[in-house]
């Protein structure tokens, strides 16, 4: 807990002198003002982060988290538990859409498992960050131990940190683990007050049974164990996920390392509600990369004050969204860098102000 407590206490506001200076010169790009939008703002508020009035992203990574889920034996997944670790193979061969997408805006993915409940091979590209082998059923008790929730933020925490010498200049958070949408919801409707049937979604594809069922897991799971939505800790170790736990600590590692901080989708969500309820001086670091097509994931950006930057009805995970919103990231830099001001252009500013 020493190292979650450390990381906390470093987490700095944004830098309003930057913000400033970077507001001035979208304001005096060719362009009527405020016409590029969120592009705008965002590129103001990555400033703010990195402390810079004309930042730019060269380092890309997604943390792509993965991790089983002892619920799925309440079968609340349309698909089995062996895909977790069949997926993060897939993800080291490079077939899965996080590692197309990544290639495609230039990001390295970071493979890690925090708690697959098979014993995965070797592999140069994958960190071994097991907790546990899987989390316990929550539908007969706590998902793991207080110790094992710290020690999977702590762990997050650490992957940011191996990954700094080669150079982060903005990350995105991605997961791989069935049964996690169920464990996001019963985080979520603890964190956010939600009834659990507004909250959760059909995961994977569940039909309508399946999805009552998941409900009734849901509801169990909240009832037997109790978690405290004043103690995001106890939340997670509660009702949570051992790659949910990871991604918190990326969260925080991103925010003290002045890191912009793009999540993906609703597990990710889940994530930054335990983030934000650990260091509420996390939430001008996050940038929403999508509104999900699961239910939850609206309520949870609502409750954390986030406006997404797209919504193209993604539910995959991995990172995928993250990856799209880094891209839009990068592009707000450009236009802030490369776009003239009416200065430089010749133009008289007067004739854009509609």
């Amino acid at each position: 807990m020493d190292k979650i407590g450390r990381v906390i206490s470093e987490i700095r506001p944004l830098d309003k002198g930057a913000m400033e200076e970077a507001r001035r010169r979208q304001d005096n790009l060719t362009k009527p003002r405020g016409s590029l939008g969120q592009l705008e703002s965002l590129s103001i508020q990555i400033a703010g982060i990195k402390g810079e009035a004309r930042p730019k992203i060269h380092h890309k990574v997604i943390f792509t988290l993965a991790s089983d889920h002892g619920v799925t034996k309440e079968r609340v997944s349309a698909y089995p538990s062996e895909v977790t670790v069949q997926m993060v193979y897939n993800f080291l061969r490079g077939g899965a859409a996080i590692n197309v997408l990544s290639r495609h805006i230039g990001a390295r993915v970071v493979i890690a498992d925090l708690g697959v409940a098979s014993m995965i091979e070797a592999h140069p590209e994958l960190k071994n960050k097991k907790v546990a082998t899987g989390t316990r059923n929550i539908a007969e008790g706590p998902a793991m131990s207080r110790e094992e929730a710290i020690r999977a933020i702590e762990s997050g925490i650490e992957l940011v940190e191996e990954e700094l010498p080669e150079g982060i200049d903005i990350l995105g958070t991605g997961d791989m683990g069935i049964g996690n949408t169920t464990s996001s919801s019963a985080i979520a409707a603890v964190l956010t007050g939600a009834d659990v049937k507004k909250i959760t979604g059909r995961g994977t594809g569940l039909d309508q049974e399946g999805w009552r069922r998941k409900i009734k897991v849901i509801q169990k799971a909240l009832e037997i164990n109790k978690p405290n939505p004043d103690d995001p800790i106890d939340v997670l170790s509660k009702v949570g996920g051992f790659e949910i736990g990871g991604l918190v600590g990326v969260i925080l590692a991103g925010a003290k390392n002045r890191i912009p901080v793009v999540i993906d989708g609703f597990i990710s969500g889940a994530a930054a509600l335990i983030a934000t309820s650990l260091s509420p001086a996390v939430k001008p670091y996050l940038i929403a990369s999508h509104q999900s097509a699961e239910p939850g994931h609206k309520i949870i950006l609502k409750h954390l004050g986030l406006t997404p930057l797209f919504d193209l009805d993604l539910r995959l995970g991995e990172g995928t969204g993250a990856a799209l919103g880094i891209f839009l990231a990068e592009a707000s830099l450009k236009i802030l860098n490369e776009m003239a001001t009416f200065k430089e252009a010749g133009v008289s500013q007067g004739l854009l102000q509609f």
